[in-house]
């Protein structure tokens, strides 16, 4: 038997089919020889595994399938072909009503809803103040929801989903709608909940949060599965393809690390030598707060009307720490010509925390990688920040105070 927290997909396909009427439909569903009039494939032989405990990441562009799947996950829709196995009590936030009824308080709802997702009377009571607290919508608890907003509704959603530890939590977008303050908050308690063993399955287009809260990604495509791995991996796979449209000129490598690196473009220009430099010398180890350089030489192979040069320095995670780039600098170059060979030099201060960074490069002819993405290379660069010369701090940035301190008596 399978632990709590487990589940498993196994070649799940889900079709919608169009039929010409009400009747059409159901003399198919009396005799599979009435066909459909068309058929459209949502979901393709989907088949992945999670392990009690763990965090899977879930990403793609709309109309990926995402929602279906985790529909079917959730039983508010049966697949086509394939099975979904749960061990465990499940809890899923999907959608911000989650069969609230706009009539009734927040309190009748919770009462309503907990029945339907399997928690006893004693259960809810027993949990039922901490959970109004945890919403923090105060008099509103007891007042018809038709007068909420969609973030005093994800209030309530999030409060009754996570009220009792679940073995699986299912999240969607839903944590998007809200105040910055709530989104804390609820990031908070999940990870809390994964300390304690809840396995997450986790939907979303915020890399952060992807990076942040879970340890395994999967990019679907079309109904397809097509990549399992490492979430920067996965990531950075899944944006390129946002930038390429076509992945033909997508390519992933494994370094000499085993970090996977991730390039694409059409190639009119490309970088043809990167490094960073401290007092002349090539580095990948650097001091808290050292002055350093990124230098970076571009070769032109066609005609470019206007290159755009940009670079994001990720912490170990794949988190944004900062970026820039020469639109916004007011620095675009224009009247590329073919075999031009450009060098860029950026100074700044390493005022980073110790620790393992990597830094993504960006050529293209606009402020982002979406239009003309000529090349764009993530983990072009891994480097070391140590601090042997400082105080002890904590973080990623090196922000050093100065500190007054008043006493009386």
């Amino acid at each position: 038997m399978s632990a709590p927290g487990s589940f498993h997909v196994s070649h799940l396909s889900k079709k919608f089919a169009k039929f010409r009427s009400d009747g059409h439909r159901l003399a198919h569903c009396l005799s599979r020889r009435v066909a459909p009039l068309s058929e459209v494939a949502v979901l393709n032989d989907l088949s992945f595994s999670i392990a009690p405990g763990e965090a899977l990441g879930i990403v793609g562009h709309n109309g990926a399938g995402k929602s279906t799947l985790l529909k079917i996950i959730t039983g508010t829709l049966a697949p086509t072909t394939g099975q979904v196995i749960l061990n465990g009590r499940v809890f899923a936030i999907l959608e911000l009503g989650m069969g609230f009824n706009p009539d009734l308080t927040a309190r009748e709802n919770v009462r309503h809803v907990a029945g339907l997702m399997g928690i006893s009377s004693a259960e809810l009571e027993e949990v039922l103040p901490d959970l109004e607290a945890f919403a923090e919508i105060g008099p509103y608890f007891d007042q018809p929801m038709r007068h909420y907003s969609s973030g005093m509704h994800m209030r309530v959603a999030f409060a009754l989903a996570t009220a009792i530890r679940p073995d699986i939590l299912i999240v969607d977008e839903a944590l998007s709608v809200g105040d910055a303050y709530f989104q804390h908050k609820s990031f908070d308690r999940i990870r809390s909940f994964r300390e304690q063993g809840t396995t997450l399955l986790f939907v979303s287009h915020d890399k952060s949060a992807i990076l942040a809260l879970c340890d395994r990604c999967i990019l679907l495509d079309h109904g397809r599965l097509l990549m399992d791995g490492p979430p920067t991996a996965v990531m950075d796979y899944y944006n390129a393809l946002v930038a390429e449209k076509e992945s033909a000129t997508l390519v992933q490598t494994v370094n000499t690390d085993g970090l996977t690196t991730t390039r694409s473009g059409t190639g009119e220009v490309t970088i043809s030598d990167i490094r960073l430099v401290c007092k002349g010398d090539t580095v990948d180890l650097i001091e808290v707060g050292e002055d350093i350089t990124l230098r970076l030489e571009a070769s032109c192979h066609a005609p470019v009307a206007r290159l755009v040069v940009g670079y994001m320095i990720k912490d170990r995670l794949g988190q944004a720490v900062f970026g820039t780039n020469t639109h916004h600098t007011k620095q675009p170059l224009v009247d590329l010509r073919e075999g031009d060979f450009v060098n860029f030099e950026f100074n700044f201060p390493a005022n980073l925390g110790p620790g393992s960074y990597s830094i993504s490069i960006s050529l293209s002819s606009t402020e982002n990688h979406l239009q003309n993405n000529y090349e764009w290379r993530d983990l072009a660069l891994v480097f070391t920040v140590v601090n042997t010369r400082h105080h002890h701090f904590a973080g990623s940035a090196w922000i050093p105070p100065v500190i007054k301190i008043s006493r009386k008596s």
